[in-house]
Parts: C-alpha cells; sequence; structure tokens
C-alpha cells in the first residue's frame, strides 16, 4: 500500500496557516474593492435614471412639436409654462414663441425641465407655418 508524504512543519509542535495580520490585509483588500463595485453600480442607476428621464423629456417636446405641425396651429409670440408629464415622470414644459423675419413662420423653443429643481433635459426647437 502506498503512503501520502507528509507534511512537515518547519517549527516543531506548530501547525501552518494564516497569521491574523494577513487575514486583516486579506479582508481590508476585499472590502476596498466591493466599495469600488458597489460605488460604481450606484453611478450606472444614476445614468440609467438620468437617460430614462432625458427620453421622456425628449418624448413630451416632440408631442408638442408635432401636435403644432398636425393641427396647423400658429401659436402666439411669448413665453408659455405647463406641466407635461410621461409616465410616472412629472416634467414641466417651457415653450417660447419667437416671430422671424417671415411673418407666416414662427420659431418654437421647447424646453422640458424638472419641476423641483428647474435643471433643463431636453431643448427642441421647430418652426410653425401659417396657413393659408
Amino acid at each position: 500500500m502506498s503512503r501520502l508524504p507528509r507534511i512537515v512543519s518547519k517549527r516543531p509542535g506548530r501547525e501552518r496557516g494564516f497569521t491574523l495580520v494577513e487575514v486583516l490585509v486579506a479582508l481590508t483588500i476585499a472590502a476596498i474593492a466591493l466599495a469600488a463595485a458597489s460605488r460604481a453600480g450606484a453611478g450606472l442607476a444614476v445614468g440609467a435614471a438620468e437617460a430614462r428621464a432625458r427620453t421622456y423629456a425628449h418624448w413630451s417636446a416632440d408631442n408638442r412639436l408635432a401636435s403644432i405641425r398636425l393641427s396647423g396651429e400658429f401659436p402666439p409670440t411669448g413665453t408659455r409654462r405647463y406641466d407635461c408629464p410621461q409616465g410616472a415622470i412629472a416634467l414641466r414644459c417651457v415653450e417660447n414663441v419667437f416671430n422671424t423675419p417671415n411673418a407666416d413662420f414662427r420659431r418654437v423653443e421647447l424646453s422640458v425641465e424638472h419641476p423641483e429643481d428647474g435643471h433643463r433635459l431636453v431643448r427642441l426647437i421647430g418652426f410653425a407655418v401659417r396657413q393659408r
């Protein structure tokens, strides 16, 4: 019958293993790596939420410009503010209408922002044409 080789310790009477310092260093390295990974994951979540809000804001502004085009509306000049929610996100639209050198055209600038802090998410510019 074959015998397995015995591991002989350099110090008689003591078993080999990790020291407390080695274990603490390994735990510290693992904790730093996990903290960095969780911070990166949180950053990705915030970025995804911001992208989602910008997408909804773009849809809201695009809907208003499409309704102006399709209805043939010739909006009056000036500034108008109104709520324009999309999905579960509350948004505020700011519509600025300006005259152009051609009296049959008006420039429509739509900005969509967060209602709480006023942070602008998107800005679209379109034109309204007077129907004759």
